[in-house]
């Protein structure tokens, strides 16, 4: 017998996020948020309790898969902190709450998709007829600005970086080139030598703190300093959902170590006695070399960027960590 409390599906999709088959911290927001409403769908008690303990349950094995990407805590508390208000105001039927935290799945994943056409329309007005742009990752919603810009028919020419060791840069040539955009892909440790031909970076964000900080695939903050040492602007494209509402209360972000074996075989580092491989899939970009960020609500400095998000948000990130008990 199973000792398994939600279906076979959750724990699948669970893992496709641990394994990064699912990338992107929109995309992984967005698996999260429907794999919830999986294990809530498949939820048999008739007692409200027990059910909010098992949704919890849910949430926490999801949130414990990717710790730094924000988006998908984010998503989570977008559903829970709602459930737990109705709650609070006397609902009192699992058919009733299953029924809602659907619909505020459905609310918070149309609301992601429309943030990211927003997101395309305003960063493509920050770009210009023959812009050289460089990217780093796999971003969706940095893709969507430089593919905006595109299709208004701004020429740009674009230059992506590998992003070693999972080389999401290729992903990201190959989209480009799908559009018909003319890319360049260069090695990470390439990006100062190319950054004179450079005039405009953009890059996505897995996190962004109260002081404006971003924390983006590693490297990134090595390409903002050398953009910000060749005076070439350097901006964000995040949906709010990626704002870290913990850093709020002092909290840091935890930046995720990945396992060696993505950067050399494991054969090749039992040979050696005494090399250790570490890989940290994050960094922290602070504020102060980042000229924008490009939000579905506008386009802000990172001073401006955190009081926008609480103006926004207000109660529903007053509960953290509303997956525990």
């Amino acid at each position: 017998m199973s000792n398994k409390l939600f279906p076979d599906e959750f724990y699948r999709i669970v893992e496709d996020i641990k394994t990064m088959k699912i990338r992107g911290a929109a995309e992984i927001a967005i698996a999260a948020v429907k794999d919830l409403v999986i294990a809530s769908d498949s939820i048999t008690t008739n007692d409200v309790d027990e059910y909010f303990r098992l949704v919890k349950k849910a949430a926490k094995i999801l949130v414990d898969t990717r710790p730094t990407a924000v988006s998908l805590p984010n998503g989570l508390r977008f559903i829970l902190n709602r459930l737990i208000q109705d709650y609070k105001r006397g609902v009192n039927e699992v058919s009733s709450f299953k029924e809602k935290l659907r619909s505020y799945a459905n609310e918070f994943i149309e609301s992601a998709k429309n943030a990211r056409k927003l997101i395309g329309m305003y960063g493509a007005g920050r770009i210009e007829d023959g812009d050289v742009i460089l990217t780093h990752c796999n971003s969706g919603t940095a893709l969507e600005v430089i593919i905006t810009a595109f299709r208004q028919g701004k020429n740009i020419k674009v230059i992506a970086t590998e992003t070693r060791p999972r080389y999401q840069g290729r992903i990201t040539a190959e989209v480009l080139d799908k559009v018909g955009i003319e890319t360049t892909l260069i090695v990470d440790s390439a990006v100062r030598y190319f950054m004179n031909k450079v005039d405009k970076v953009i890059v996505g964000a897995d996190a962004i703190a109260a002081n404006g900080a971003v924390v983006n695939k590693i490297g990134t903050s090595l390409i903002a300093l050398a953009a910000h040492e060749s005076s070439v602007p350097f901006m964000v494209a995040a949906e709010t959902f990626k704002f870290s509402p913990d850093t709020l209360f002092g909290r840091l972000i935890e930046i995720e170590e990945r396992e060696y074996t993505e950067v050399v075989p494991k054969e090749w580092l039992e040979k050696l006695k005494y090399v250790k491989i570490r890989n940290p899939a994050f960094d922290v970009t602070p504020p102060e070399y980042i000229d924008a960020i490009i939000t579905e609500l506008g386009v802000f400095s990172p001073a401006v960027y955190p009081f926008i998000i609480r103006e926004r948000f207000g109660i529903f990130y007053m509960e953290l960590e509303p997956w525990k008990d």
